[in-house]
């Protein structure tokens, strides 16, 4: 990953291309896309907030980043189900490391990020006149955005909007790219607000505890941007000093897993958007799971072994009304009720016959018969009992990822559709992810992680461990983070993600090519400055 740092020229055309979102971003005469200069916003409070909405869309989701992310990795798989979810092979070949720079998520991805950043460089520009808040969210969100493409691509071109609309962005890859962004983080802390855990204020805005998980993040990943092989211990240090700084506000860890991602305030969260959550809850979920939303998508699911990090019984996720394990299970597994739960006018339900709706979903793992609010057995769109099973076959019984029937695959699903099934309140960053920083941190500094390890585990209701492995390490992390985005930035760093997987092309296993995306053909058209990763 490491080639000079040289300055390029990056067409008008880039800029065009990469503004264009989800978002109804107005364009004024002070835009540069269509001037002869940069002049400056004339309102950056609303140019944040619209920045703010970009991040809304992009985080709520299924593809493009989160499919990145997720779908790339041992945790999520989209089989083709019939017809269904074949799109060209735009999910399978994900999941099997198959993609090209024409892969949709690909371009939409540095499309969208590298258009957040130029954003924000506006709305920094001094000829804009921000405020001390107005820099601090714009910092946070282009350090975000130039990581993400850094993480994602390798290299990460940026415009000066000072500088003539007719002069081209610089390339940063490796200490460049790093530095420039800690740059930024640390303007963040010192301009954003400070937050304290529990108020409720981390939903939207961002913050000096998201910024300092933020530096984190990035610290504990730099020796792989910079191909260094090793982690530097004055990095795992940071780390280390970072997550205790974020504690001093109060974050901590909290026990009630799933109610964590309800939209009330909690001391795990540092920061959350207003995204709607309803791709998390029913891309997984069977046509007749549930009669919200006008049902389940039947798409997403995961792989046994990754059901299989959990302790309980692998052929069984059984819960009570109340969520109480029957099946040995850890909390974090979840399970599948045999009824919904009776409506009581508990906070955030609504009545449907007498149950609270959507409660007989259940939570995390999905595994076996599911049931109706009434506790009759489902049954799939052709009679069968709705069973999500631990395999993916096909009509003659063979393992495959094309031509599933509707029931393979334990689904999965962190936002229960009970509270809300179109809930405006997704995670991004969370304390217990912070609490396992710096317990990697600390292994990859010599010391042991274990106590650290065992808190969460504890307050999670696993078992203890005797001791704490590097397998360990990424195990738990699998454990506690399943779909929040973090699987594919985990596996390179823990460097497990060329390994095996159910379905993976024989040609990508062990293949370096795959640990970066490739830039898109387009971009490297219009910026001949960009150098397309290897393999591709």
């Amino acid at each position: 990953m490491k080639r000079l740092n040289i300055k390029y020229y990056l067409l008008t055309l880039l800029s065009v291309m990469a503004l264009s979102s989800c978002t109804n971003l107005e364009i004024e005469e002070t835009d540069s896309i269509i001037s002869e200069g940069f002049q400056g916003l004339a309102d950056p409070t609303s140019t944040v907030d619209e920045l703010y909405n970009r991040l809304n869309g992009q985080y709520g989701d299924q593809g493009n980043r989160f499919a990145l992310m997720e779908v790339t990795s041992d945790a999520a798989i989209v089989p083709t189900r019939g017809t269904d979810w074949g799109d060209n092979g735009q999910w399978s070949s994900l999941h099997q490391h198959l993609w090209t720079p024409e892969h949709v998520f690909v371009i939409n991805t540095w499309n969208d990020w590298n258009a957040n950043q130029l954003i924000a460089s506006q709305i920094m520009d001094s000829r804009s006149n921000p405020t001390a808040t107005n820099v601090g969210d714009a910092s946070s969100i282009r350090a975000l955005s130039m990581w993400t493409i850094l993480d994602f691509y390798g290299q990460v071109p940026f415009r000066d909007v000072t500088l003539p609309s007719s002069t081209l962005p610089e390339v940063f890859i490796g200490d460049a790219a790093v530095n420039f962004i800690i740059a930024d983080i640390d303007q963040a802390i010192s301009s954003l607000p400070a937050v304290t855990a529990g108020s409720g204020d981390a939903n939207g805005r961002a913050s000096k505890a998201a910024a300092r998980y933020l530096k984190a993040k990035v610290l504990l990943n730099k020796h792989i941007y910079l191909g260094s092989g090793s982690a530097d211990s004055g990095d795992m240090s940071a780390v280390i000093s970072l997550v205790d700084e974020i504690a001093a506000d109060g974050y901590d860890l909290q026990a009630g897993y799933f109610e964590l991602f309800r939209d009330s305030p909690d001391n795990e969260t540092i920061w959350s958007l207003k995204s709607g959550v309803g791709n998390r809850i029913f891309n997984g979920l069977h046509y007749n799971s549930t009669s919200l939303g006008g049902g389940g998508w039947n798409g997403f699911a995961t792989l046994a072994e990754y059901y299989d990090l959990y302790e309980g019984d692998p052929n069984s996720n059984r819960v009570e009304l109340d969520f109480t394990p029957l099946d040995g299970q850890e909390e974090r597994r979840g399970g599948v009720p045999s009824a919904g739960t009776p409506f009581t006018g508990a906070p955030g339900t609504t009545d449907d016959g007498g149950f609270e709706v959507g409660s007989n979903v259940g939570s995390g793992f999905l595994a076996g018969q599911q049931y109706a609010l009434d506790g009759t057995p489902l049954t799939d769109r052709a009679g069968a009992p709705l069973t999500f099973k631990r395999d993916f076959k096909d009509g003659t019984g063979a393992d495959n990822i094309i031509n599933n029937d509707e029931t393979t695959g334990i689904r999965v699903i962190k936002y229960n559709p009970r509270f809300g099934e179109f809930l405006g309140h997704e995670i991004v960053f969370r304390y217990a992810d912070a609490h396992l920083m710096k317990a990697e941190a600390m292994f990859r500094s010599g010391g042991d992680p274990t106590a650290m390890v065992n808190d969460l585990r504890t307050i999670r209701g696993a078992s203890p461990l005797g001791s704490v492995s590097e397998q360990d390490l990424l195990d738990e992390r699998g454990r506690e983070l399943f779909a929040e985005a973090w699987r594919r930035n985990d596996l390179i760093r823990f460097g497990q993600y060329t390994r095996d997987w159910q379905f993976k092309a024989a040609g990508s296993i062990g293949n370096d090519k795959y640990k970066l995306f490739p830039i898109p053909s387009s971009q490297l058209l219009a910026n001949p400055a960009l150098i397309q990763n290897p393999g591709y």
